[in-house]
């Protein structure tokens, strides 16, 4: 049995320097050496005639040395060139301060070369490549493996320290996964995927061996979480709400009806609420697919039961607009909903927070100041967090502490593919509203390069004269010349004094005081603006039934989730609206991720085809981190 627990300054080729640097890259026993995976790989080994060779790209040529090396100085620096023919032609090689390179190469002698390719005027050159001499695959003739470094550690030096500890546990691997799932889903056995995966001989055997590892550690992570979860069930008794608290008494008293899927959901949870274990479920729904009326029937289960619920907003005028739909529903119920925000002066928290820790309250709503330590609950049932990608794990747990292992209920409109959804809340029940109320009108939206800008402030005009409202989004706050986006205080002044000085401008941004942004929005709703110019700070925020245009600046700098997001501020009210994309770029992905906007409002088709066009970007390069922390815990 090899023992993977060794110290790596035990390793062949690593001194008492060396395991310096070896942990500052994590890597402390024979086994990090082993999983310290390559970033990326160079395909050393399709050689390429010198009259093939394209200006930019990386290749190997393979050409006898015509004389010897010359050699200049420059400046007190050397210039080494080497020049270079095979059947086709010839090229000049470059080293700089590789003196010692002059006693190597011999006139007549074939050699291979990889590097960076210049083409200037048909003078093929090559400057600093790595070399062989034929017959030699040190350094070429072969799929090389890219890791990353740290100062002073070079790529020969770590892949050699990784050579020598694949040796050390060569075919000694015990495997990790029963060789049923192996065979199930074929895939290769621990010793030969650990091997491929740093030294593959083609292409075809790292994809192999990536898929068995990416497979590892996704199982996992997934066994880690259920086994986080399934504690969680055994050891905590929640409470069991009563089956004479129906939810069907509050939905027959709302003024529209429900689709399938809210009804499907709120099955889902009522049927969690009348267990003795406690719920922790998450709630995802598109952008206006009526994620807060699930939340009001399941607080009024918790209170017909006796018991207090929790809302938890993001922002303060979130939860003051939460407020407001509670109370429509629930003040002809005789359910008390109060409001709990920073805002509030001392006097009326004081006498708010007495009446809820004495049961005068039945349900409270509010921002993180529900986290404060002098809110006391009587009888807490019920925590629902809106947006939950807002708050941390950490401030969750507060306010579930504030109760006797309360049900929770975490919703999101942020779209997330299903399967990736089950990856990061693995530990959570999930819940999905994929339908739309029928009169959820659909957002037309449009995509526009800049040369429409006219068009498009015209459209805004005729569109604010018949009495509408319109946001226009940047991506920045401040202005930044390398990006060369428009930013928010900018293009305020610019639309105020030139494009749309008829008009009552404003804008906000995430760098405004709470109390600004809340006052901003609130004038907002209160049509006392006409065009509000704005980061993605409006992302979450208050519901503007007038207003029916969201034009977004240099749209190919959001994510498609997140132009969604914010495409659903439009469209709540009775008018028709739109959503315009403006972009600049003419690559083939920015023409495609912008007609998924077009083509579709169904946020999870567009959270796909985001995951498919941009990649899953640093989410599986922490796979290994995660599946160390649940190992260890």
């Amino acid at each position: 049995m090899v023992d993977l627990e060794k110290d790596v300054k035990y390793i062949k080729g690593v001194g008492p320097n060396r395991v310096k640097l070896l942990n500052k890259l994590n890597i402390f026993t024979l086994h990090d050496l082993i999983t310290y995976f390559p970033r990326t790989y160079e395909d050393r080994g399709k050689v390429k005639n010198i009259s093939e060779c394209i200006d930019g790209e990386e290749t190997l040529i393979e050409a006898v040395a015509c004389g010897i090396i010359s050699e200049v100085r420059l400046k007190g620096k050397t210039m080494q060139k080497l020049i270079v023919r095979d059947e086709t032609g010839t090229a000049t090689i470059t080293w700089f301060n590789h003196s010692y390179l002059k006693s190597i190469f011999r006139v007549g002698q074939k050699y291979k070369f990889y590097g960076k390719i210049s083409n200037m005027f048909g003078k093929i050159s090559m400057n600093s490549p790595v070399f062989d001499i034929e017959g030699s695959t040190k350094n070429t003739g072969k799929i090389i493996p890219i890791y990353p470094l740290t100062f002073n550690l070079s790529q020969n030096t770590i892949r050699k320290i990784i050579e020598n500890g694949l040796k050390e546990v060569e075919n000694k691997l015990e495997e990790t996964m029963p060789k049923y799932i192996l065979d199930e889903y074929k895939l290769e056995g621990i010793n030969e995927a650990i091997r491929a995966i740093h030294f593959p001989n083609e292409f075809k055997d790292f994809n192999i061996a990536r898929k068995r590892f990416v497979f590892e550690e996704l199982l996992s992570v997934q066994l880690a979480l259920l086994q986080l979860k399934n504690n969680y069930i055994n050891e905590e008794k929640g409470i069991q709400f009563s089956k004479d608290a129906k939810m069907s008494d509050i939905i027959n008293k709302l003024p529209f009806k429900l689709t399938k899927a809210q009804l499907r959901v709120l099955e889902e949870i009522d049927n969690n609420m009348e267990q003795d274990k406690p719920m922790n479920r998450l709630l995802q729904g598109d952008v206006g697919s009526g994620k807060t009326v699930i939340a009001m029937c399941a607080a009024y289960k918790a209170v017909k039961c006796g018991y207090q619920a929790a809302i938890m907003a993001p922002t303060a005028i979130l939860a003051t607009q939460h407020l407001e739909n509670f109370k429509k529903i629930f003040d002809e119920l005789g359910i008390k909903c109060e409001l709990l925000i920073s805002a509030m002066t001392k006097k009326n928290k004081k006498e708010l927070l007495e009446r809820l820790e004495n049961g005068e309250i039945d349900i409270l709503i509010g921002t993180h100041a529900l986290l404060q330590e002098n809110v006391s609950f009587k009888k807490l049932g019920l925590v629902v967090t809106d947006e939950q990608h807002r708050f941390g794990v950490k401030q969750r747990t507060t306010i579930v502490e504030k109760g006797q292992n309360p049900d929770v209920l975490v919703m999101t409109a942020t779209p997330i593919p299903r399967t990736l959804a089950l990856i990061l809340y693995g530990d959570l029940d999930i819940s999905i509203i994929d339908e739309l109320p029928p009169n959820r009108k659909k957002i037309d939206t449009f995509a526009v390069t800049k040369t429409m800008t006219e068009r498009v402030n015209n459209f805004i005009k005729e569109q604010v004269k018949q009495g509408r409202q319109a946001y226009i989004v940047c991506p920045l706050v401040e202005e930044n010349e390398e990006l060369d986006l428009k930013s928010v205080e900018e293009l305020y002044e610019k639309c105020k004094t030139e494009i749309f000085p008829e008009y009552r401008v404003e804008y906000i941004h995430g760098k405004m005081k709470a109390k600004d942004k809340d006052s901003i929005m609130e004038k907002f709703k209160n049509k006392e603006i006409d065009i509000l110019i704005s980061t993605t700070v409006i992302e979450v925020g208050v519901d503007v039934p007038n207003a029916n245009i969201m034009v977004i600046e240099n749209a190919e700098r959001f994510g498609l989730a997140q132009l969604h997001q914010l495409r659903g501020r439009v469209g709540r009210g009775e008018y028709k609206s739109y959503c315009i994309l403006k972009y600049e770029g003419k690559g083939e992905t920015v023409r495609k991720r912008m007609k998924v906007m077009c083509d579709t409002n169904d946020g999870f088709i567009i959270s796909e085809k985001d995951l498919e066009l941009r990649g899953s970007g640093d989410f599986f390069r922490n796979i290994t981190t995660w599946n160390t922390r649940f190992q260890n815990s």
